[in-house]
């Protein structure tokens, strides 16, 4: 069974490169890229004592299975070392923002979400190991590099994780379109530990996943669009979640003084 499982992508290798480059085993970068980006990339590879292997594109697009790599790939260690949620929770020193995705099976859509989640200081990202989309090549392309920066938790039982993680004092809230106004996001109060709970594309929330929440909210809607893709879903969430959190931290700065 191969130990190694490929990248591709300006963002995600160089991020692999900067972030574990222990973990990179050989890049292989288009022959005629010649640009300030494959220098770069070089430059850092040559740095890092790592193989470099010029080649042809139709050989990145064989390995890539697409046209989609930008003109380079990279073979790294698929032996992560495992993190739970325990690990994550015992290292902060700031009330928790966790992402949990119910089901997203399009790589796309979980790409996106890790980088909203990289761009708002998530913690911890955590999904079902089963019909659901792993951490694929083509998701840590679309995550330009933040696959690698936020912790991707897969979890065998979803609904017993978000029981741990409210013994651990965090508010878990699902979205749901059909949840009561008086629950809009913003009427919430997230100055305070939370994981947010998206379902997946076009079916949303399983019912034991939403059945477990301590909360149902929905994003207020003032057009004639019905629903908004997960990652922008979880943009909106994330943001509203973060800026309450700082503004409380500021506040009690501002008291202690």
């Amino acid at each position: 069974m191969s130990n190694t499982r490929l990248i591709f992508g300006f963002h995600a290798v160089i991020s692999r490169l900067r972030q574990n480059p222990d973990s990179v085993k050989e890049i292989f970068l288009d022959a005629n890229r010649r640009d300030q980006r494959a220098r770069d990339l070089i430059k850092l590879t040559e740095s890092e004592n790592i193989r470099l292997i010029s080649c042809d594109n139709a050989r990145l697009d064989n390995m890539a299975g697409s046209r989609r790599h930008q003109g380079v790939t990279a073979n790294i260690d698929a032996t992560r070392h495992h993190v739970d949620i325990d690990d994550v929770l015992e290292t902060l020193d700031e009330p928790a923002r966790i992402l949990v995705l119910d089901g997203i099976q399009d790589p796309h859509n979980l790409g996106a979400c890790l980088r909203v989640a990289d761009a708002f200081g998530v913690h911890a990202v955590i999904a079902p190991k089963d019909r659901a989309v792993g951490l694929t090549a083509a998701v840590h392309k679309v995550a330009s590099g933040a696959a690698d920066t936020v912790p991707f938790i897969p979890v065998t039982n979803l609904a017993r994780t978000l029981r741990e993680l409210k013994q651990h004092g965090i508010w878990v809230i699902g979205t749901d379109a059909d949840a009561d106004t008086a629950q809009d996001l913003n009427r919430l109060s997230l100055s305070g530990p939370v994981a947010w709970v998206l379902g997946a594309e076009g079916e949303g929330m399983r019912r034991l996943t939403r059945e477990t929440c301590d909360q149902l909210t929905r994003i207020p809607m003032l057009g004639t669009v019905e629903s908004l893709n997960v990652s922008v879903s979880a943009g909106i969430c994330l943001f509203e979640t973060q800026r309450q959190q700082l503004l409380a931290q500021s506040t009690a700065a501002t008291h202690a003084v």
